[in-house]
Formats: C-alpha cells, structure tokens, sequence
C-alpha cells in the first residue's frame, strides 16, 4: 500500500515540473519558420500555443503564398481574428477570403490558450473554453504557403500586409505547428528557424499594478504637491460605462476645480472658477469600449493641453482666464460620501472601470503602497487587478440581436430581429396563420414563426381567413403560365422555382399544417408527359427532399398517374394521362399535390418538346395550407393525481413556455421538471393567482400575476412564462407582464434531469383538473393529444370553444362548436366572412329596386300551403330592429320601406336638403309619425350608418355613433301582417304618401350595406340567394364596396366568374395564348378581342348617353374575366386581396 503511494506522489511531481517553452517578443521582433521546400501545401493543419500580452494589437502569426492564400492570426483591439484564404481560380481573388474574430479583453497580462484545427474548407477555432467552427470560403480545400511563417510579426518587406500591422508585443508559450515545437527549435539554435530582433526566452512580466473601481462608491484619493505653477497627471482607464467621473481635483486655495469625466463615451475636461466654466475640452469618441486609454494632462499657467491616447493628433489646448496652482488631493473615480469634509463634488456618477499607470507631477503611484494604508486613501477598490468582464461573450443575445454592455450588465438590442424580450428570445410573431384567425384578424400579409423562439427566421405570408378554414399561402417566383419549347429527355428544360421563404422554414411550417396543396398543370400538344403505362417519365418534379417524383397532381404518391387515370376519365383509355395520348390538339393534365412530405415542389424537369408539333406550357400555383395541428392540440386531465410526462426539458440559458388552460378547479399545477436542486413550474396557486417559479442555484425565484376576476370560470386563459439569464417574465391573458431581474453575477443554468410532468407532479400531490391545450417549450410543439391517447385518467381533446371565443363572432353571427376549434355561422347576420365582420354592400343604379317578400319567406319557404301561409298575413311585431349603411350623393332619396298587409308603414329616407326623416304609420287610422332629424346633409357621398329601434311608442335613432335621439310615438300598436320590404325604388306606389313618392323619383342611387331588419338580412338574401331566397330585384344590382366606392361611374359586369372560372379557361387553346405571344392563332385571336372590346365600349357608351341621369359613382376596381389565378396576384397585396375574395357580381333579373 505504500509503495503504491509512493509510486503515485512520483508519477504526480513528474506531471508537476513539465518544462514550457516561452519566447518573449518585444514588438519588433519576430521568428521566421522556414521550410525545406520552396513552399508547402497541406489539407491538414494544427496549431496551437498559449500567449499573454498587456498590448491590444499585434500579429501572432502570418504565412503566404504566392497565388494568394495566406493565414493569419492577429490580436485586434484585444480580440482575436484568424484569417485564412484557400485561394480562388481567381489568382489574387478576395472571393476565399475568411476571417473570424473570437476572445475579448485578451491584453489583461492573462495566458490565454489557442487551438487551430484545419481539415479542407473546415475549421474549429478556439480561445481558452470558446470555440468557432466554420468553413472558409472560395474553391480550394488546401493552403499553399510560400517559404516560410512568421510567428510574432512580419518582419520582412514586401509581404503583403507588411504595412497595415503591429507586431505582437509578449509572451507566446508552447508554441505548436503541426507538431513542431517552433520555439524549442529556436532555443537549441535549429537552421530551420531565423530570429528577427530581439526574441528572449524567457517571459519578463512588467511590474504594472491596476485598480479596479467595483461599486458606485469606489473612489481613490491620492496625494498631490500643493501650491505649485501648474499641474501634471496622466492615467489609463477602461470601462464600459458611459458616464463616470475620472478625476477631481480642488485647486489650491479653492481658486478653481478641475473636473475630467465621460459623458456618453466621450471626454470632457472642465476647469470652474467660482462656478464660472473657464475651460471646456471635449475629445475622443467611443471611449467605453472597454480598451485600454491613457490621458495625458498638462496645466501650466493659463493653459491646458491635454493627448488622448498618446496621439500627437489628438491633443486639445484652451486657456483660461486664471492662475492654475495644484490642489493637495486628487480624487480618482468618485467622491467621499462626506462632500462637506472633502469639497469633492460629483455629478457625473461614479466611475466603474479600471485604471493604472497613474503619474501625478510626472511622479508614477504606487498603488501596491495605497493598498497597504501607507500613501492615499481608497474605498470599494480591488488593486492589482482589473476586474473588467465581456459581458457579451459569449453572446446571449440571441437571433441576430446585437449586445452592449454596462459594467454590470449586458443589453440586446432587438430591433429589426423579429424578437423580444431581454435576450431577444420571444417572437414577436404568431405560428401560425390559424393563431391571427382566433386574434380576430382579417385576410392579410403576415409574418409567422412556425418554431416560435426555434432558430429559424419568421417569414411573411398571405393569410386567407375564409368561413370555414384558414388558408396560409407562400409564394414562388413562377406562377404565370409558361411557354415550353425545344426539351428532350437528353437535354430537358429545368424550373428552379424561388419561394419566398427557405426550405427550414417551409419544412417547419408545413409540418405545424393539417393539410397542404399545391396545383400544377400540364398543357399539351404532341408533348407527353408521364409516358404511361409503364414507360420513362418524360417530366417529373423534385420536392422538399431533392427527391425524384413521377406521380402528377391529382394522383397518390409513387403511383405513375395524373387525376384522370385515377379516376378512369383520360382522353384515351390506354394511357392514364390526357397528354401521354400524344395527340395532335390541346390537352391538359391538372391537379393538386397534397402529400405534405413531399411540398413543395422546388423543380420541375420537363423533356418532350422538341419533336415537330410539339408545344406545351406549365402553370405551377403557390403553397396552400391549411390548420394548425398545435393550436387546438388538447388534453382533458379528470383527477387531481393524473399527469402526462414528456422528456426532459432543455431550457438552461433561455426557457419560454406558452399555453392555454381552463378549469373550475381552484388550484393545481400546469407543469413541473425537476432537477437535482434546480426545478421549473408554472402553478394556479388560487382561482386569481398564477405562479412560475424555478430554481437554478440562487434559491427558488417566483413571479406571480394576479388577476382581478376569477380564472377558474371554465373559459380559455393564454400563459407565457419566460426566463432567461437576465431576468423571468410571466403574463396571464391581456394583464400587465410581470417580469423580476434575476441577481447579478449568479448562477445562470438550468440543470433537470427528470422526466416532464404536465398537468401534475412527480409526487401526484396538487395535480390540475381541467383543460390545456397548445402547450409549447422553446419552440417546440407537445403533442398532448397523443399521449393522452394512451394515458389514463386524461382524455385527447377539449370541448367548449365556444365559451371562450364566441365574442369574435361579430355582428349577430352565432359560435358554432368544433372538435378542433369553433366556426361563426353568419346567416342570421348581415354580415359575412370568418367572423361576421365583412359588409355586405350593393350599388344602386336609378331605378334599382330589392324586394323581400315576407308572405314567401313564411308561407313557400317553408313548403307551407297558401292555407296556412294565409296565417303569416297577421304575423305582428310590436318592436323592430333596423340597421343600415348608406353612401349616396342624391337628395331626395328612399332608403328603406316596409310595408304591411293593413296599409301600415316605416319609410326612411333623405329630404331634399339631404336631412334624414323616419315616417311611422301603425294606425291604418291615423296619419303617420314624422321624425325629422337634425343630421346635416348626409348626401355627401359619405358613408353614413343607421340604427332605428322601436319598442311599443319608443323609439331610438342613432346616426354614425355621434347623433343619438330619442321620441315617442302617438300609438303603441303593432306591426300587424308583415307584407314586404323593400330597398331602392318602390315599385308598388298606390298607397304612397305624396312625401315619400317625391323621394322614390329615382329610388335610391348610390351603395347600400348590411341592412338588417330584425332577423331579416334582405340585402345579403338578394345577393347570396337570389335565385332561391323570397327576393325580387329589379334593374341592376351590383355587388360593391361602399367603404372603397369614390365617385364613378361602375361599369357592369354581365358574367359573373366564379373562383374556378379564374383556373378553368373555357377552351384548351387559352392558357397557351396567354403564355405564347407570338403564334399567328394567337394575334387572331388578340384581334377578335380587340374587335369585341371595341363594339362593348360603343355599346355602354351608347347606353350612358340615351340615360344621360345623375347617377351614382363607384369606382370599385373590377377583376377582368381573363383573369389569372391567384396565385399570380400575390405579386401584390392590393391585387392578391382581389383574387381571393369573391368577385363582384351584377344581376339583371
């Protein structure tokens, strides 16, 4: 046993006394490896030493070749960048040129150890426990190098970079090339070694003490010979702050104050005399970067001069009106808190930072004498030692934020990242377009960040909101009908399409999707296209995955087929694609790809064009998707002990969680990951209160938000809790963020090591009864759903959407429940779209006329016999509901009527002076209620809106939210036998009052929206249901925009297109003669149309002159019929907004 003791402490003292082999450079030495061949080449290459240096700047290393590669390793304003250039088929070309910078704060007299790693293009740099790995650039896998290295400068004229660099000024130890110890080579006098200067072998550090000023108390009094003519001081400091106070001193017998401080990184020396300013310098800029820099201050007489940074150029006089003769007490860095006692004052802030070098009178400090008690005075000082730190390495910053520092802190600036938050973790963006749905917003551009805080970019998409599913649509660069020509299987034509996002973030979107699509269609002439059956495709397509695929749109995956094979339609039965018939007239394949794994495509290879005859053209249309697989992704939990586990979560530097829970529990716990010490949880702690706490080794840390109405009311709640080094953050629905900063200089990892719980914990105590869904970790997405599958005790899925976001369905629409999500039923709305926001608008012409006819909406709507429907004649309401917008610029005008079986009314329409007027008549007996409102003019060609709600004799009008009136009636009767109501000219005047015939001269000529009459959308019945519902229109009626419509004249559309009609032309021939411009079909066709356009203008020209009436203007953009598919239109929001909402439709019934 004790021999082997003995044996052990040997080999230990063995390990102890290994030799280094330093080289120590004075700055203008250096030593020159020479090789045994003109140059060298290698593919391989390892270096390694380990330096320190009190000096900023200085090449370490250098080597050259002659058709431009070098490397280089040099310290740059104390950080290290290596450079390297494999070279280029360009002699001399920058096109390889690389250069990585790593360390920071290297010139602190520190060894600091260097590894170079080299294989071909790849290279792993580091510096002490910070590694970069990177690939160079250029074409070349190996570094030729001319004759020699440098290590410790470059010495010899003519190098390249000879002039633009300081040699290193320090000690290099162990310093290795390829395993060749190149110092010990110089030592023993080696002729592969040639010593330049003065290169000694030993490391002589110079005696050079700092002080670091820790707190905001620090300050270091100092000594000065009273009395004298003048005054001399000259420091060093470094620092990150940008304010601070670096010297004061009181002039002999209180005759002025010197003052040098920073102010937002720069310079300022003042001198006051009698609180009169005498001398104000400012110089330099930048100065908190954290580098050394020295002042060097002279006052002699009534002159001062001060250099900055032993820059003959930066040197700054003034002269001031006074004597100058030195103070006794030079204050350093700060005041004494007793300014009464010691007459420094400080209003700049304390400094925090270093200094050295002090020299008062040209007398150097001793500072190693202050710190022992016998020269000076000090407080909060650590001498001996500068106590800078980098906080920004390593950056913490993430995505792209750029770092900045203070002396105790760090900062990010998140701005133009697309991230927020303290590290700029947090997206600023939602998912998904199925998220901005369920905010409540429209079809729109959008940016969405699939990964959530993953390290992918957010990218901007179309987001398509229709009724019952949200469409997210990324765009490619191809999307026009293209012509092809000339391609054969040996030499085919290739389409590299361009989407307006990378492939990782396709990938990661896509797979968030339920659902993907995108078209692709085949037009041909004499041009096969699969070859089927059983023949060489002659085109096929790439994917995602650079994968080869035959299978066209419409078909299955690996199945050789276009939709008509699969379906058994094709031209001819033989083949299973309508153009693999290779006939001699115009076919087309066309159909969706929907297999997710496979979208996009990124290719389409096509090689059959080149025999005689032979044409064709491709449309490729954009990604759609639709849905999001995380968003509704839910799980039941049913008793306090049940618990879905997940692995171990990751979140040591940057830790956000987000989801959704409800519960008419009153407490229980979301989430928990324990550690050995360290944890993370997120609690209900009280039907109010929501906790997240975690521990990483300073104590457990809790954030709370609390909220002012009960949580546990079995509606939908939205958590976000992040934590990251700086600080931990929690927010609860739309209630103010609350965030706490996490202690200085502490612990910053978070350490787990079990296994996730959600919904419980590990010891199946405080357990959550209720629902959570869309429960995501740094980006990632867990499928609760899933694992509640094979969990008991927790079930997949949450009823009760509606609860929560039945609010969104606007305008009367109703909530209707989904397994997955909830959908607005608009029909008793008048309303339309996602959520019952969209208007429902109409253009009047003179004469236009909307009748709804209430005896057909009660008796043969539904399939009730004339008997019965007889019934609905008495049919009474004793209060209704009227609401409308209107935009017209003609007075007088009728806006609305509504007429019953027993000559009763209501007539709202504009007088002549464009004032509103309501009549009532309820008593066939009596003569009507006249309300006149004092509403201005309101025939401006404004849009103008109208709520009228009565209730027995009162009644309530309201226009545009700012005028607001209330009347009474003279009778309290009833609506009695409902008849009809009628928008635009009355039609049946017999019974008319003379006031109300005078307003129906034209009707009403200009844009109607959402008009409701109690559960009666007449308006939206006419335009959505014309040929089914109880409405008559007469004249024309065009589907509009009044919130767009300015003042001209709609030209009408006699063909309304439907949404298909835009894929789908009526003969094959069309699409190729969009695409190909220069056949001789073509241009005859172009002429017909023209021909065609011309005789229309001359008949609406002919039309608008036999009228030649007032008449209302709209300008709402009209989609041509020709038009392209949508797709194309995304080239621009305005036109892309056009194509995928419905087009506008003209009826002449």
């Amino acid at each position: 046993m004790e021999s082997n003791l003995q044996k052990s402490l040997l080999v230990y003292s063995c390990f102890c006394f290994i030799e280094s082999d330093v080289a120590d450079f004075d700055g203008r030495s250096s030593l020159l490896y020479r090789f045994n061949q003109k140059s060298v080449s290698t593919v391989k290459d390892m270096i390694s030493l380990k330096f320190k240096t009190l000096q900023s700047d200085g090449v370490m290393l250098h080597g050259e070749g002659q058709r431009g590669d070098y490397i280089t390793l040099e310290l740059k304003k104390s950080k290290l960048s290596l450079e390297i250039n494999l070279g280029d088929t360009k002699l001399r070309s920058v096109n390889g040129h690389t250069s990585v910078t790593l360390g920071s704060l290297l010139d602190d007299q520190h060894w600091h150890s260097i590894t170079i790693e080299r294989y071909n293009k790849q290279v792993n740099f580091t510096v002490d426990k910070h590694t970069r790995h990177f690939r160079t650039k250029g074409e070349f896998d190996y570094l030729d190098i001319d004759y020699e290295l440098s290590f410790g400068g470059i010495p010899v004229p003519g190098k390249s970079v000879t002039f633009l660099r300081k040699n290193f000024h320090g000690c290099i130890e162990n310093l290795y090339y390829n395993g060749v110890n190149i110092i010990d080579l110089a030592k023993r006098r080696k002729p592969q070694i040639h010593v330049v200067g003065n290169v000694t072998f030993l490391c002589m550090e110079p005696r050079i003490v700092p002080v670091t000023f820790t707190t905001t108390t620090s300050y270091l009094l100092l000594p000065g010979k009273p009395q004298m003519d003048g005054l001399s001081v000259s420091f060093q400091f470094r620092t990150w702050n940008r304010d601070g106070l670096l010297l004061y001193n009181q002039f002999h017998g209180m005759s002025g104050v010197l003052q040098i401080y920073l102010v937002k990184g720069k310079l300022k020396i003042t001198v006051h005399k009698l609180s009169r300013s005498q001398a104000d310098i400012t110089a330099g800029v930048n100065l908190n970067d954290g580098l050394w820099h020295s002042i060097n201050l002279n006052a002699r007489r009534n002159r001062v001069s001060i250099i900055l940074d032993n820059n003959a150029t930066s040197t700054f006089h003034s002269t001031v009106q006074m004597q100058i003769y030195s103070g006794s007490r030079y204050y350093f860095g700060g005041c004494p808190e007793q300014i009464a006692a010691t007459g420094c004052l400080n209003p700049f802030g304390t400094f925090e930072g270093c200094m050295r070098l002090i020299l008062i009178d040209n007398q150097a400090v001793d500072l190693i004498l202050v710190q022992q008690g016998l020269q000076g005075n000090f407080t909060d000082l650590q001498i001996d030692l500068c106590g800078i730190q980098d906080r920004c390495l390593p950056n913490y910053c993430e995505h792209d934020g750029e770092c900045s520092q203070s002396w105790n802190t760090f900062h990010c600036d998140c701005a133009g990242t697309g991230y927020t938050g303290e590290t700029c973790h947090s997206s600023l963006y939602e998912k998904s377009c199925e998220a901005y749905r369920h905010r409540g917003q429209m079809s729109d551009f959008f940016s969405i960040d699939p990964d959530g805080s993953g390290s992918l970019k957010p990218l901007l998409v179309y987001c398509n909101m229709t009724e019952d599913k949200t469409w997210t649509v990324v765009q490619h660069n191809n999307t026009e009908l293209t012509k092809v020509q000339g391609s054969s299987s040996s030499k085919p034509q290739l389409v590299h399409l361009s989407y307006t996002a990378n492939r990782e973030q396709l990938q990661a979107m896509i797979n968030n999707m339920d659902y993907c699509e995108q078209e692709v269609s085949y037009h041909c002439r004499r041009s096969r296209l699969l070859n089927t059956p059983g023949g060489t495709p002659f085109t096929w397509w790439i994917g995602r995955t650079n994968e080869k695929h035959t299978y066209w749109g419409g078909s299955l995956p690996g199945v050789q087929k276009c939709t008509c094979g699969l379906q058994g339609r094709c031209l001819d039965n033989m083949f299973h694609c309508n153009c693999d018939a290779d006939r001699d007239e115009w076919a087309n394949d066309t159909g969706l790809l929907s297999y997710k794994d496979h979208l996009p495509l990124t290719q389409l290879v096509i090689g059959d064009t080149n025999r005689t005859g032979s044409e064709a053209a491709y449309r490729l249309g954009s990604l759609r998707c639709n849905g999001d697989n995380n968003y509704w992704n839910a799980a039941s939990f049913n008793t306090k002990s049940s618990y879905l586990h997940f692995p171990t979560f990751h979140g040591e530097l940057s830790a956000d969680i987000t989801f959704f829970f409800k519960t008419t529990a009153s407490s229980g716990v979301f989430l928990e990951n324990l550690g050995i010490k360290d944890f993370i949880r997120i609690e209900l702690s009280s039907p109010v209160e929501v906790l997240f706490s975690f521990d990483v080794g300073n104590g457990p840390f809790v954030v709370a938000v609390r909220s002012p109405s009960q949580l546990n009311d079995n509606q939908w709640h939205y958590v976000k809790a992040e934590r990251n080094i700086k600080a931990a953050s929690l927010q609860v629905d739309h209630l103010p963020r609350q965030a706490r900063e996490a202690p200085p200089d502490g612990h910053i990892h978070l350490q787990l090591n079990s296994q996730l719980f959600v919904g419980g914990t590990a010891s199946r105590q405080k357990g959550f009864v209720g629902c959570i869904r869309a429960l995501q970790l740094n980006g990632v997405n867990l499928d609760l759903e899933e694992r509640a599958k094979m969990t008991p005790g927790v079930r997949p899925g949450c009823p009760g959407h509606c609860t929560s976001y039945g609010n969104l369905c606007h305008n009367g629409g109703k909530c209707i429940e989904k397994y997955n999500g909830y959908s607005c039923n608009c029909t008793s709305s008048a309303y339309d779209g996602p959520f019952c926001k969209t208007e429902v608008s109409a253009f009047f012409e003179v004469g236009t006329s909307l009748i709804y006819n209430f005896q057909e909406f009660y008796g043969i709507a539904k399939n009730l016999s004339a008997h019965l429907s007889a019934i609905y004649m008495d049919k009474t309401t004793s209060m209704e509901n009227t609401a409308f917008s209107f935009q017209t610029s003609q007075a007088p005008s009728i806006l609305l009527y509504v007429d019953t079986y027993h000559d009763e009314y209501l007539a709202v329409m504009l007088l002549q002076n464009g004032s509103l007027q309501v009549r009532y008549r309820l008593d066939n007996d009596k003569g009507p209620d006249i309300l006149s409102l004092n509403s201005g003019n309101l025939a401006d060609g404004l849009l103008h809106s109208v709520k009228i709600d009565r209730e027995g004799p009162s009644i309530h009008v309201q226009i545009d939210h700012t005028h607001s009136m209330n009347y009474k009636l003279s009778s309290d009767r009833a609506f009695n036998g409902l008849k009809s109501l009628v928008l635009g000219k009355i039609v049946d005047t017999g019974n008319l009052d003379r006031e109300i015939l005078n307003a129906n001269v034209q009707g009403f000529v200009g844009c109607l929206s959402s008009v409701q009459f109690n559960w009666i959308t007449p308006l939206k019945v006419g335009l959505r249901h014309f040929t089914s519902g109880p409405v008559t229109v007469k004249g024309d009626l065009v589907e509009s925009d009044c919130r767009s419509s300015v003042m001209t004249e709609p030209i009408a559309v006699t063909t309304p297109l439907s949404f298909t009609d835009q894929f789908k032309p009526t003969e094959e021939e069309e699409p190729l003669q969009k695409a190909v411009k220069s056949d001789s079909a073509v241009i005859g066709g172009v002429i017909a149309i023209v021909i065609f356009v011309v005789l229309c203008i001359f008949a609406i020209t002919g039309r608008l002159l036999y009228r030649s009436k007032a008449t209302y203007q709209n300008n709402e953009a009209k989609r041509t019929e020709y038009a392209e598919a949508p797709d194309v239109a995304l080239k621009n929001k305005i036109n892309y907004q056009d194509a995928v909402s419905e087009g506008k439709k003209e009826y002449f019934i």
